[in-house]
């Protein structure tokens, strides 16, 4: 039933969905017009919103692309090339193929998002290149769709910018009612937890189901793919060991030995191939990495992911010219990111400036009762996270709105805190805001898995609405 209901869906996506550029653009067109009939914002003062708002997510965007880059870098050194061959083919079916890249993404996104994004993307691009060797037919857009699908739980995860903000000192919850929440009535809450667990089973299974049985219906992934770095079992750093990868000239070095081909031996050659140097900055990031953790607990935001990754291929890269070539070939992950989020940044000051998200988030309070609260404002971010695809931005601008009626229908403010959460992590199944660094390393166009994630929106929008009607019940 689920492959009859995605066929037409996938069809009517892969034709009239634009790339992500123009439905950024698209967006942004759609919440001017709604601004300026809507609300008293003159075209001047919209324009103005928009254009302070362009640099709102700079430093953000600079964090999002070193995830990428970084683990782009990670899952392409030899020991991690290997490992992630070897786990790439535990699956021997299709649709445990599917199943298995829909749970490690979920997994690792409940660690960190930026985590479950690289994962999700790399693990789909091995898990190919592995049915390949096996000579296993894949739908590939099935598998990318797979590894996206795992993301829609991530809020519900520690790195939930939402319910750490509310946790927080200076966080959106500091000055309204009831002070702040704690992480353990939120993130770590049973409700929360099993919500978790269940919409990503739900989902799961749903990509198993949907595996295609005809081989005519089977699009392999594109021949680009093979022939990345560690494609066909080479191994990540086989370019940088034959001296052909990017940096590769004549004076190019073997990564493990640090021979050079022509024999030549600079001392800037010799320190360019000496695994010293990056072991011994790998070992500084580790120490800084013990010291936080242990000053701080078990503290995992963007900057540390960042920093454990990075911490993690010094250790493990061959040298400083392997590592400057795997860069330059993962660079290719970022240049969208860079381009496209600038202008969701604009959208969202647009939005901020004009009022919109007020009359948005109001609409549904005004059509709440207490045991319905929940289920609205999970509603109401979903909506609004189409506009404003930022957990943390969205929940800073809800939350004020939605506490004071929580407050006065009696309804605890834990679950207005998730439930902004789970609206947020919702509708990014069909707003490619994030979808764009996933699909830079699988290489593929959103247009080509969002008719399949448009199934995952639906059935993890009945696990997720469902969770809040119940909690708002009892």
């Amino acid at each position: 039933m689920l492959r009859v209901i995605a066929r037409p869906v996938v069809y009517l996506v892969e034709r009239w969905l634009p790339g992500p550029l123009i439905l950024a653009i698209v967006l942004t067109v759609i919440a001017a017009v709604a601004a300026l009939t809507m609300t008293d914002t003159t075209p001047g003062e919209l324009v103005m919103g928009w254009g302070e708002g362009l640099i709102g997510l700079l430093a953000f965007m600079t964090q999002v692309c070193l995830v990428l880059l970084l683990g782009y870098t990670l899952a392409n050194t030899h020991p991690v090339h290997r490992l992630l061959v070897r786990i790439a083919g535990l699956p021997k079916t299709p649709a445990a193929a599917y199943g298995f890249v829909t749970v490690v993404a979920g997994l690792a996104s409940l660690i960190s998002f930026g985590l479950g994004l690289v994962v999700g993307g790399v693990m789909a691009v091995e898990v190919a290149r592995a049915a390949r060797q096996r000579g296993m037919k894949l739908h590939y857009p099935l598998l990318v769709a797979s590894g996206y699908s795992g993301f829609v739980i991530w809020h519900m995860g520690y790195s939930g910018s939402g319910p750490l903000n509310a946790a927080t000192d200076g966080g959106a919850y500091t000055d309204l009612p009831g002070g702040l929440i704690e992480i353990t009535r939120t993130t770590f809450s049973w409700w929360n937890i099993t919500a978790a667990f269940v919409t990503l089973a739900v989902v799961t299974v749903a990509m198993m189901l949907m595996t295609p049985k005809r081989e005519n219906e089977i699009v392999t992934a594109p021949d680009a793919i093979f022939a990345l770095p560690g494609g066909g079992g080479g191994g990540a750093g086989a370019s940088a060991d034959a001296g052909t990868g990017t940096g590769g000239d004549a004076a190019g070095a073997h990564a493990q030995t640090g021979e050079v081909r022509d024999g030549a031996r600079t001392p800037a050659e010799w320190m360019e191939h000496f695994r010293g140097f990056t072991a011994l900055l790998g070992v500084f990031f580790g120490i800084y990495l013990v010291m936080h953790f242990g000053s701080n607990g078990f503290d995992l935001n963007l900057d540390i992911v960042n920093w454990t990754l990075l911490c993690l291929i010094l250790l493990l890269v061959g040298n400083a010219r392997e590592l400057a070539s795997l860069v330059a070939e993962g660079g290719r992950t970022v240049s969208e990111v860079l381009l496209q989020y600038p202008l969701y940044a604009g959208l969202i000051g647009m939005m901020s400036a004009s009022g919109l998200t007020v009359i948005v988030s109001e609409f549904f309070i005004d059509i709440s009762s207490p045991a319905t609260l929940g289920f609205f404002a999970f509603l109401a971010a979903g909506v609004l996270n189409m506009f404003i695809p930022s957990g943390g931005g969205q929940f800073e601008v809800m939350a004020p709105l939605f506490a004071a009626p929580a407050d006065a229908l009696g309804v605890q403010q834990e679950v207005v805190v998730m439930a902004i959460a789970y609206g947020d992590q919702w509708t990014n199944m069909i707003q490619p805001f994030w979808a764009i660094p996933l699909l830079a390393v699988a290489g593929l166009k959103v247009r080509e898995i969002l008719g399949y994630t448009t199934i995952t929106l639906i059935l993890s929008g009945i696990t997720l609405g469902g969770t809040m009607l119940l909690v708002g019940a009892g």
